[in-house]
């Protein structure tokens, strides 16, 4: 029983405070009882803390309240129809945003749809009335050939005036019948036009948004839904325009509607009904390897991969017939020199079936798929005498079956996106670069020769997408001073970056100033270092992270002594980490200091939060100090960072040592001379001479 449906069982006082909750129309009880299910299964109390999260729960909501708008409005529900609209524009308000355009689009869709569905209908009983006619007309014709012999000559002229006005009347019914027909099929075009022009490319759009990160839903149950009614009507057109040709056949005359009109509505339900179904053959779930599920489409040579098509049109016939779904790699591949060839070892034939999608999707699950390169004639294996290196070229895995229905015999053909194929661990950055930049800026889905002249970014388009690399691998985004950071470290100081440009080699390619790796890959070693050693202060906020030493300087010199901040390190390959902290001397003078980078080899060793914690600055008199008291803007250390502290020394023992217990902590010791304080303030030196490391036992 739901969570739902006990608190409706509760006394009649307890009641009455469960209707005082639900008083305010931002949250009704209504969506709380239609949505009780979905709303119960949801981890809330994470999304309290995670901004990301909180979205696609927010979207998801209202994309729940449009599907319970929609089948109020099938079921022709005005009242509770007009409730669930408002209920949405409420939740808009106070979020203050605008009713999206989707919403009105998929509610087009629905209409389309609906109309269609009535319109079927409505021929279907039309025709029924025109079998009713023709049969009393074959009757009366039939009875009159019967007794022609023995009736007068006037009798015969009498019935035959009798027999042509209603031959009139029924060939004025076939031809309305037709036109009705042309009209729901003109209907049905216009709604698959609407379906893969507009809502399958959306979605197409979509999923090459979220296989680089993006927050987005791209679940396929609606566009099923879809797909599956329309084709569902399409078939039962086709079926009336079968039972015309039979009625056709029964009565026949002399410029017959049936025999003229009908085979070209039923050639066009029939091109209808191809271009649905071939549309509707779709790859539901990118290429992926296991243990890069945050990185799709990139695929190392003898490592598996899964993958999974998906037909979107879901009839009962269609699912009990046995489709067989072959992969393959490569069809039409760039005829460049040197262009790698691979071939697909595994299972890389199936039988399509429901059971291997969790809603029920007909589809066909590649789990254990490889690639290995084919040797070439010249040069040998693995020789790429192309301009693009391998991790730039790109490949296409194709998916082809056969659907046999009634009397159409189609075959299906999907590719994935592009694919980049790699052979060793340290080409995977490069080749998730390649796809994160393919589909930021590629509409063409079958683009192979995208990276021989790579389209430049706008720093609009590339920010959002370095933001999703965060929000999809941790449970934070980037704001807008941390993108603001990124953006000066790319084009140096600008009034407004959104209209900025940067090529492919600037951002994966060419090493940043006075360093020895690209701006990608230091930005890669930032995030590896966040969920290895401390993504839970980094999704609770405690971590600025992205900030540039003026701008830290300037946020600390008014705080109290021993406000500090964490920023990361803009000088290390694989990613570190620093504090730096404000200290006010008696004579009033500010000093700005920060510590060496804290790298993969420090935090493997003691975990971030320890450093904070028994971090000390040995005085003059050597004598250890504590520095850092408060984390910017002043919450004090201990209750920002309490929660990650180890429980006790023990945690922090080395392992080899069998006989005194030891703590790891870490120690600076001031330098001897002091950067004058008015140079800080006006921001006349790149950077404080940083304090040195030193690692002691206590």
């Amino acid at each position: 029983m739901s969570q739902w449906e006990k608190l409706k069982q509760l006394d009649t006082k307890s009641l009455e405070q469960l209707h005082n909750l639900y008083q305010d129309e931002n949250f009704p009880m209504d969506v709380r009882e239609y949505l009780a299910h979905w709303i119960e299964t949801q981890d809330w109390e994470k999304a309290i803390t995670n901004y990301s999260l909180a979205t696609i729960h927010y979207q998801n909501l209202l994309d729940l309240i449009n599907n319970q708008y929609s089948r109020f409005m099938q079921e022709k529900l005005f009242i509770c129809q007009h409730k669930f609209k408002r209920y949405r524009q409420n939740m808009q308000a106070v979020m203050g945003q605008p009713q999206p355009v989707d919403f009105e689009r998929h509610q087009n869709v629905v209409q389309k749809l609906n109309a269609l569905k009535n319109g079927v209908q409505a021929g279907e009983q039309e025709l029924k009335f025109l079998e009713e006619q023709q049969d009393e007309f074959d009757f009366k014709f039939k009875t009159y050939k019967f007794q022609e012999s023995n009736n007068s000559e006037k009798q015969k002229e009498e019935e035959l005036q009798v027999l042509q006005k209603m031959l009139n009347i029924l060939d004025c019914n076939r031809k309305k019948v037709l036109q009705k027909f042309a009209e729901f099929i003109n209907e049905a075009e216009v709604l698959l036009n609407t379906l893969v022009k507009e809502e399958l490319a959306d979605w197409k759009r979509r999923q090459q948004s979220a296989c680089i990160g993006a927050p987005v839903k791209v679940c396929l149950d609606q566009l099923e839904n879809w797909f599956t009614a329309c084709a569902v009507c399409l078939f039962q057109v086709k079926r009336l325009l079968k039972k015309l040709e039979e009625l056709g056949d029964k009565v026949t005359y002399d410029k017959d509607p049936f025999k003229i009109q009908r085979p070209t509505l039923e050639k066009l339900v029939k091109t209808l009904l191809t271009n649905l179904i071939k549309s509707a053959f779709v790859v539901e779930n990118q290429p992926c390897m296991a243990p890069q599920s945050k990185m799709p489409l990139v695929l190392k040579t003898s490592s598996q991969f899964s993958v999974k098509p998906r037909l979107l049109v879901k009839l009962p016939e269609v699912a009990n017939h046995l489709m067989k779904v072959k992969a393959c790699i490569d069809k039409s591949s760039p005829n460049g020199k040197g262009y790698r060839k691979f071939n697909i070892l595994g299972t890389n034939e199936k039988a399509m079936n429901m059971t291997e999608s969790k809603f029920g999707g007909l589809c066909v699950d590649f789990r254990h798929l490889q690639l290995k390169e084919q040797k070439s004639l010249i040069g040998g294996k693995g020789s790429n005498e192309t301009s693009l290196v391998v991790t730039e070229e790109l490949h296409l895995i194709s998916f082809e079956t056969e659907l046999v229905y009634q009397d159409l015999i189609l075959k299906l053909e999907t590719s994935t996106l592009p694919v980049v194929v790699i052979s060793n661990a340290s080409q995977l950055l490069s080749g998730w670069a390649s796809v994160v930049w393919y589909n930021m800026l590629c509409s063409d889905l079958q683009n192979m020769t995208f990276f021989s002249n790579p389209p430049t970014a706008l720093w609009s388009q590339l920010s959002e997408t370095l933001s999703w690399q965060f929000s999809s691998n941790t449970k934070r985004h980037l704001d807008t001073e941390q993108l603001d950071m990124l953006a000066e470290k790319l084009f140096g100081l600008q009034e407004n970056y959104a209209d900025c440009y940067i090529t492919w080699a600037k951002f994966s390619k060419e090493n940043l100033p006075r360093q020895n790796f690209s701006f990608w890959l230091w930005l890669q070693g930032i995030l590896d270092l966040i969920k290895k050693y401390f993504e839970n202060i980094w999704n609770d906020g405690h971590i600025i992270g992205f900030v540039s030493k003026k701008r830290e300087r300037k946020l600390l010199k008014d705080k109290q002594s021993g406000t500090f901040l964490l920023r990361f390190s803009e000088s290390s390959k694989d990613g570190g980490i620093t504090f730096t902290w404000v200290e006010h001397l008696p004579n009033g003078d500010c000093k700005i200091r920060s510590v060496e980078p804290y790298t993969k080899g420090h935090l493997t060793n003691i975990p971030l939060s320890e450093i904070v914690r028994f971090y000390k600055v040995m005085a003059e008199e050597n004598v250890p100090e504590h520095p850092l008291l408060y984390l910017y803007p002043n919450i004090p250390k201990d209750e920002a960072f309490g929660k990650y502290y180890l429980d006790s020394d023990a945690d922090v023992q080395l392992k080899h040592n069998k006989y005194l217990r030891t703590r790891l902590i870490v120690v600076s010791e001031r330098p001897p001379t002091e950067i004058p304080p008015a140079m800080i303030d006006e921001g006349l030196v790149e950077d404080l001479p940083l304090l040195s490391d030193l690692m002691e036992w206590l």
